[in-house]
Parts: C-alpha cells; structure tokens; sequence
C-alpha cells in the first residue's frame, strides 16, 4: 500500500513560495528594506534637530537694533549715570 500524502500541505508550501517571489519581485521594484526607511528617517529627524539648534533668535536679527538696545538698557537700569537720584548721596 502507498503512504497517504496530505495535500494541504504542498498546496500552501506552494502559496508561500508564490507569496515569497511576489513579495521579492515586489521589494526589487517599489523600495527599501524597513531597517532602510527606519535608519533614513532617524537620520533626517537628526538633521531637522541640528539645523533647528543653529536657528537664530528673531529677536536679535540685524534689523533690530531696537531690539538690542532695550535688552542692554534694561540689564543696567535706564541707561542714565546719574547719582542724583540715589537717596544716600543727599548730603
């Protein structure tokens, strides 16, 4: 007597093998690995990172002197040297 073969078996060694090819035929033709597309977006998210670190601050741009000159007056009172105005130098 024969040994009884179960189909099902070489029928869906069959379909993974048609899915294999397809999915291989497909990879060579559209793109990248996922590891790829992973490691190309990280490192785009690193360079937007860095580029955005070296952004300037809006505020001190060259056309804001301004800007520049009440940041200095307000670190030192109001600019003035005056000691009129301290009350321990009323003699």
């Amino acid at each position: 007597m024969s040994n009884v073969t179960n189909l099902n078996q070489f029928r869906k060694r069959r379909d993974r093998e048609d899915a294999r090819a397809k999915a291989d035929s497909n990879a060579a033709k559209f793109g990248r690995t996922k590891a790829q597309r992973h490691l190309d977006e990280a490192t785009s998210a690193n360079m937007d990172r860095k580029l955005d670190g070296h952004k300037r601050d809006p505020q001190m741009t060259a056309g804001s002197e301004a800007a520049r000159g009440s940041q200095r007056n307000s670190q030192h009172g109001d600019g003035d040297c005056d000691n009129e105005s301290n009350d321990y130098n009323d003699e």
